[in-house]
């Protein structure tokens, strides 16, 4: 049959779009009596979303990310300091598209990583590459990489990423080396990317993290502009949801 031919031909040129298709859109453009360039134009759409699909799964799963949840997940049973129109405007990603920073504010289990990791899955679908690295982790890594004579190829794979999600910023203090580091991050990637940081210290209390107070103002200076703050509230949500949970039992 014609329509095996076709699907043996599209699965052997990886168009994988056209090739899951190529049946349902031939039936349709019968009954439509539709023209051929517009046959055309729909099994290319199809291949083209495949496509997409295909590859902001690829970008998610090198994202590194802890866990899957977007921000359709989001819970709004209760304020969390973020009200729907913000988590709409969020979803758009015009800070993306004006190159700001997004720094996430809030206690432990409020939510910041939740939602860190939200706008980065949400960057990834659209086909923009994203990086996530707690602050600890990051400085390991890249330590790591030094030993082993790959530490610039290691920071320039950071500095080419679209957005570099930091989580857990100012959980501690940081070494000179560490500061460093991180501004050489932070200057090649300034008004180039957007960073997304979550922190539960106020921004107010960065300068205090590093030892050499010059570097620091530099630092600080390179996240907050520009930048947009969301202070969460609420309490911890896991416990609340736990103890939700535990009720309903």
């Amino acid at each position: 049959m014609i329509i095996d031919q076709i699907k043996s031909i599209t699965h052997s040129l990886r168009l994988f779009g056209m090739h899951a298709c190529a049946e349902k859109r031939a039936e349709e453009a019968l009954a439509k009596s539709l023209h051929p360039l517009e046959f055309l134009r729909l099994v290319l759409e199809e291949e083209q979303l495949s496509r997409r699909d295909r590859f902001g799964k690829a970008l998610i799963s090198r994202a590194k990310f802890r866990w899957g949840c977007d921000l359709e997940d989001w819970d709004h049973s209760y304020d969390r300091g973020i009200p729907k129109p913000k988590l709409k405007e969020l979803h758009c990603l015009a800070f993306f598209q004006n190159r700001e920073n997004i720094l996430i504010f809030g206690k432990t289990g409020e939510g910041k990583t939740h939602l860190a990791q939200s706008l980065g899955r949400r960057l990834c679908s659209e086909g923009h590459q994203a990086i996530f690295l707690s602050v600890n982790l990051l400085f390991e890594e890249l330590q790591a990489e030094r030993a082993a004579g790959r530490y610039l190829a290691a920071l320039k794979n950071l500095i080419k990423a679209k957005v570099l999600i930091l989580d857990d910023f100012g959980v501690r203090s940081y070494t000179h080396e560490e500061a460093t580091t991180l501004l050489d991050l932070l200057e090649e990637r300034y008004h180039k990317g957007s960073q997304i940081v979550t922190s539960q210290v106020d921004s107010k209390g960065w300068l205090k993290l590093f030892e050499d107070p010059v570097i620091a103002e530099a630092i600080v200076d390179r996240l907050l502009h520009p930048s947009q703050k969301i202070i969460l509230k609420g309490g911890s949500y896991r416990e609340r949801h736990q103890n939700h949970s535990k009720s309903t039992k």
